[in-house]
């Protein structure tokens, strides 16, 4: 159980939320929710103990799991002791243990301390905790052998996954797991929910995947009015209660608004008059009547709309039987990609899904030519301009400038400043925000102001590597629509599922065996997938029975 008390944090004249008293169960998942700056990441760190309220306190239970974005802390130690580390407890009586058996000489002090100490490590069941961490981690796809090494040799999605295998460990009472869906491939994703439905602590989770949240939340935490409110239900069913609320507190002030009006005229009329008594209780009853200020809420679209400045022809771009290999560490060769071949016509919004690690990234680098291929040929259609969005997008945006200066580069005439403004503020970088440092960006302003580059440049074939990693609901949302709605073509790597879902009409699949390429959208594509494993399942149904008659005969 996590308890929050009269718990307030503000930001000089900013407030984020104020007098918070509420208590998340155990047993109960919730989803907390917001826009970007809404402070979600900050009530977070407050009850992690990692930052202080400006009024107020919280309540976590002794042992809680924490998903920790920093990647980079834990370079020199073994990939399965990150995980041990995820029980604190036990991680500090397994260190005093070693040094003190490392002593020459043990005194008697010692001695009792060794004993002490096995009784704690037994307590937090020591004794089978690597057996268990070995397990989350296979589940999440780092294979056994990989175990032992330390977490450097890993790629920054692999260690991300570990972080989260840490969190996990040691059946911790309360999960904190912020974005815990970043850097994992959709079978990662399924495993991680299959996985949090059967947790029984409380769990609290922010996320930008609104199919996860669904999936996986009991109730919703949406920080809104300065405050927390929670709804029953997954993420769909708090946006339809949150609607009605608004609009029935809405409707009800509308009603108030008439009523003291009325009485406010009557006032006007007879205040000075003989019915000083009856004014006195009009007086009294627009009091009790006058509608109290609705907080803002803090909800904040961003306006994304993709247009052209010139259509490409009609096939805007072919794939001959590339290749791309790389030479890994203990000097064999792996084929990425193999006699791969596409056609994408103009106006295709290919969605590129498959695990990590299979060359989606590499596919999509070739494709905008910054990878040359190893063999095979790349031609772009007639006409065809390129709008990139990649994975590693904040290394492509320049430090030491403001963002409006950074997208003043983008742009040959530097005397569009109100353009400049305009797309600027359609992605939420109003009034000061626009001289906001870029090296001060976060992660989910860095993204919007690479899409605001995309629109201004008004390319026609948009490629966008993972676009949704730091992007709130509301920005997915509105780019899920954005390219519905664009007339060019676009190719997007993606594991949010409802964006595949909503704008894919193509699917680029990448299996680890082969790259499939399927035409038809992703509902389609499941379907197909299903159809064709119930294909082969009966066929070797029908083997097996074959083989059992001739086997009697």
């Amino acid at each position: 159980m996590i308890n929050v008390n009269n718990l307030s944090k503000s930001f000089g004249a900013k407030i984020l939320f104020q007098d918070i008293s509420t208590t998340f169960s155990p047993g109960n998942r919730y989803g907390l929710t917001g826009p970007n700056g809404a402070g979600k990441s900050t009530f977070f760190k407050i009850l992690m103990g990692d930052e202080e309220a400006t009024a107020g306190s919280v309540n976590v239970p002794r042992r809680i799991g924490i998903l920790r974005q920093d990647q980079f802390r834990y370079d020199e130690i073994r990939i399965i002791d990150t995980v041990l580390m995820g029980n604190e407890f036990l991680w500090a009586a397994l260190e005093e243990r070693e040094r003190l058996e490392a002593e020459d000489e043990l005194t008697d002090e010692m001695g009792m301390r060794l004993g002490e100490l096995e009784i704690i490590i037994a307590e937090e069941n020591g004794y089978i905790a690597e057996a268990q961490a070995a397990k989350l981690l296979e589940g999440i796809g780092i294979p056994k052998e990989k175990h032992c090494n330390q977490m450097k040799t890993l790629p920054t999605d692999l260690r991300f996954r570990v972080l989260l295998a840490q969190a996990l460990f040691g059946e911790p009472e309360a999960l904190l797991l912020d974005e815990p869906t970043n850097y994992l491939d959709m079978q990662s994703i399924q495993w991680l929910e299959e996985n949090l439905k059967e947790y029984r602590g409380t769990l609290l989770v922010i996320s930008h995947d609104r199919h996860f949240l669904n999936a996986v939340c009991t109730h919703i935490a949406d920080i809104d009015y300065e405050t927390v409110i929670i709804y029953p239900g997954n993420y769909d069913d708090m946006v339809v209660n949150k609607v009605q609320a608004r609009e029935r507190i809405e409707a009800e002030n509308l009603q108030k608004s008439k009523k003291v009006a009325q009485l406010q005229e009557f006032v006007a009329r007879f205040g000075a008059g003989t019915r000083s008594s009856q004014t006195q209780s009009r007086l009294k009853e627009i009091e009790r009547l006058e509608s109290a200020e609705l907080k803002k809420s803090n909800i904040q679209r961003p306006y994304i709309r993709f247009n052209i400045k010139r259509a490409s022809g009609k096939e805007a771009l072919r794939v001959e039987n590339i290749s791309k290999s790389y030479i890994q560490p203990d000097g064999n060769i792996l084929d990425v990609i193999k006699d791969f071949s596409l056609s994408v016509s103009r106006g295709d919004k290919i969605g590129v899904i498959g695990n990590n690690g299979l060359g989606k990234t590499t596919l999509l680098r070739m494709l905008v030519g910054e990878l040359a291929p190893d063999s095979g040929l790349i031609t772009n259609g007639y006409e065809t301009s390129f709008g990139y969005f990649p994975q590693d997008y904040k290394q492509t945006i320049t430090q030491g400038m403001t963002a409006f200066e950074w997208l003043e580069k983008m742009i040959d005439d530097n005397n569009n400043s109100e353009i400049i403004r305009s797309y600027l503020g359609r992605m939420l970088f109003s009034g000061d925000d626009a001289f906001k440092q870029t090296e001060q960006l976060s992660g989910g302003e860095g993204a919007r102001l690479i899409l605001a580059k995309l629109m201004m440049k008004q390319d026609n074939l948009l490629v966008l590597d993972e676009p949704t990693n730091h992007l709130d609901l509301e920005a997915v949302s509105a780019l899920s629509n954005a390219l519905v709605e664009f007339s060019g073509t676009a190719i997007f790597v993606s594991h949010d599922r409802d964006l595949i879902t909503k704008a894919a009409t193509r699917i680029i699949s990448f299996t680890g065996e082969t790259i499939d390429v399927f035409s038809g959208n992703y509902e389609e594509y499941l379907f197909s997938k299903k159809s064709q494993k119930i294909q082969i399942e009966k066929t070797e149904k029908e083997k097996l029975i074959t083989n059992k008659k001739k086997n009697k005969k």
